[in-house]
């Protein structure tokens, strides 16, 4: 009986070992068919990215052609509701006073910066001169000037768009803007003068006169003339008399002083 049960412990000693190690259980990705080949499955997951990537260009190009289209969107009521864009936006700065200038641009090349300002965070907030309720969002109602970019936290390359596409607007009539008052007065626009007044016939012309009285000659007043010489020739005798004898001159005035 020993013999035997050696005889049977040798025996299972020599089988392989694989029938005493657990059996493993293989699971098929869940979403997969096996009858699929592998080629199959990678196609289908790189036409799956396609067509998210698809959707996302087009979502951006949704509103390229009309961006006024996107305030009236239920999209944008979702995310501003009755608000401006920029209202609530805040630009993360070290410590407690903010920064007195905004930066100049938030997107160079295809790298953003991070918290981008109002008009750049949004893709579909398009800056245009057709696109009114955006830019009336930037005007003050009481001044009618465009706001500065330290209170909606434009960056300074989306402040220079705004102000032209404001200037367009207004030149095209899509937003309206008061004209300054300037008072005129009757003498620009009088005829009395005889530079535009009517012009003298010639037949009044005698010998020796001219078209307009101020292209004759214009002899100066002999009595002005002499004043004028005179006190030239003052000046010039105290100039010589300074640098001659300054002490005589001193002396020459406090008599003309005290004698007055």
């Amino acid at each position: 009986m020993a013999a035997s049960l050696s005889g049977i412990a040798k025996a299972l000693s020599r089988l392989s070992p694989s029938l005493l190690r657990p059996s493993r259980v293989y699971q098929r990705p869940v979403g997969l068919s096996p009858f699929l080949s592998p080629s199959h499955r990678l196609c289908t997951a790189a036409s799956l990215q396609q067509d998210q990537a698809a959707q996302a260009a087009e979502a951006l190009l949704r509103y390229q052609d009309r961006p006024w289209d996107y305030l009236e969107s239920e999209e944008y009521i979702e995310k501003y509701g009755m608000e401006p864009v920029w209202a609530g936006y805040r630009r993360n700065h070290k410590g407690g006073i903010p920064p007195q200038k905004t930066r100049k641009t938030c997107i160079r090349g295809e790298e953003i910066c991070g918290n981008p300002c109002p008009v750049c965070r949004d893709p579909n907030v398009i800056i245009h001169h057709q696109n009114v309720k955006l830019l009336q969002q930037f005007i003050s109602p009481h001044t009618g000037m465009v706001y500065d970019p330290t209170r909606t936290g434009v960056c300074m390359k989306q402040q220079k768009k705004l102000q032209q596409a404001v200037g367009t607007a207004r030149d095209h009539g899509f937003l309206s803007f008061q004209i300054p008052y300037v008072e005129f007065s009757g003498e620009d626009y009088s005829n009395s003068h005889d530079a535009v007044g009517s012009t003298p016939p010639a037949q009044s012309l005698t010998a020796g006169e001219t078209w307009y009285r101020w292209y004759s000659e214009m002899a100066a007043d002999e009595e002005e003339v002499a004043k004028v010489s005179n006190g030239i020739k003052r000046e010039r005798c105290v100039q010589t008399d300074v640098v001659r004898d300054p002490p005589q001159l001193m002396t020459r005035l406090l008599r003309q002083i005290t004698t007055s």
